[in-house]
């Protein structure tokens, strides 16, 4: 059974300015959340237990 996952966060998210000016494409609201923290928990209750995020500079909220 498939227990890790890799999230490819890397990127300026330039095609998403000015809204990415001031923070990570990540995490950026989509309704209640981040929209990076939906993807988590859909990982979580398919049974992943470990999950690493690739990140660039200037990534620092993810992982705060």
């Amino acid at each position: 059974m498939i227990r890790k996952a890799v999230i490819p966060a890397a990127g300026l998210g330039t095609r998403m300015l000015p809204l990415t000016k001031s923070q990570p494409k990540e995490m950026l609201p989509l309704g209640r959340k981040p929209c990076i923290q939906y993807i988590v928990e859909e990982l979580a209750d398919a049974g992943i237990t470990q999950i690493l995020f690739i990140t660039g500079q200037k990534k620092r909220a993810i992982e705060d």
